[in-house]
């Protein structure tokens, strides 16, 4: 075997210096990105929002500590009534806080005038009334919780296909008596249509017959994100059941407060509503 000549010796440490070299600025590129955070410029009221951060980051929107997946996702919803500038608060592994603003632009409600919806449904009696609180405690019991699944980052599908009868957020008089902005996404079809599981997730509550809502499933797709599905003739799930995206959970009726047979889709990010049409539009 030759000995190695000086010439070649100077090639191989050239070499090794430049691979050194490239490694160092594999590592700089690969430390910009792990500080960076995506998220939108702007977004509408009744938005779910998704953000991307840097594996391991602390995140908070409005004092609240936001969970993030192992690849970098949070999530978080906007207020049918939020306005201003939306404020992210993020703070990757080993940095300082920064805090993203998002621009929130406001939405045109207009009034929803809904006729021959049963008195009693509009005007409870006490002993109605009473009942209404308790049933409303319990839905809003079954939201204050959400599960590690990754349901809410998938694409959205219809629960059923058909005329959108009642869209979110628009302000709802009964009878000639104003009432709260609509809290979901009506979709007028026949009684029996089955519905279908939107995206997966865990069934956290399925009640037969609410005063209002009739018969009604909530499924928590995890991360705080949870979808209603009301007025329900029939249901085929139970609470603690796993569905998956496409599942049948049960079928269209027009039992609780309603004047005929649709789907009221509604979902939820905690406590906050949200606009069904724009997640599904997320997806397009």
């Amino acid at each position: 075997m030759k000995p190695k000549t000086a010439k070649s010796l100077s090639v191989h440490a050239l070499v090794f210096w430049l691979l050194g070299l490239l490694c160092l600025t594999f590592a700089w590129v690969e430390q910009l990105s792990a500080a960076e955070v995506v998220a939108p410029a702007h977004v509408q009221q009744g938005e779910l929002v998704y953000a991307r951060v840097p594996s391991g980051s602390r995140v908070s929107y409005e004092g609240r500590a936001l969970d993030v997946t192992d690849y970098g996702t949070a999530v978080f919803g906007i207020g049918r009534d939020a306005a201003g500038v939306a404020r992210l608060h993020v703070t990757p592994p080993g940095q300082a806080e920064r805090v993203v603003e998002i621009e929130i632009r406001p939405r045109d409600w207009p009034i929803e005038r809904i006729n021959g919806v049963p008195p009693k449904t509009v005007s409870p009696p006490p002993e109605i009334a009473r009942r209404i609180a308790r049933e409303q405690k319990k839905v809003a019991a079954a939201r204050a919780d959400s599960s590690h699944g990754l349901g809410f980052a998938e694409h959205f599908v219809w629960p059923v296909r058909g005329r959108i009868s009642g869209r979110f957020g628009n302000q709802r008089v009964y009878n000639g008596t104003p009432g709260s902005a609509h809290s979901g996404m009506d979709i007028a079809v026949p009684t029996g249509t089955p519905v279908k599981a939107p995206a997966s997730g865990t069934v956290v509550l399925a009640e037969p017959d609410l005063y209002l809502t009739g018969g009604t499933v909530l499924i928590d797709h995890g991360y705080g994100v949870g979808s209603n599905f009301l007025h329900l003739s029939k249901l085929d799930v139970a609470v603690g059941d796993q569905v998956k995206q496409g599942e049948i959970i049960g079928e269209v009726g027009a039992t609780g407060r309603a004047t005929g047979p649709h789907l009221h889709w509604g979902m939820t990010w905690f406590s906050t509503r949200i606009d069904p049409l724009l997640v599904l539009q997320r997806g397009n």
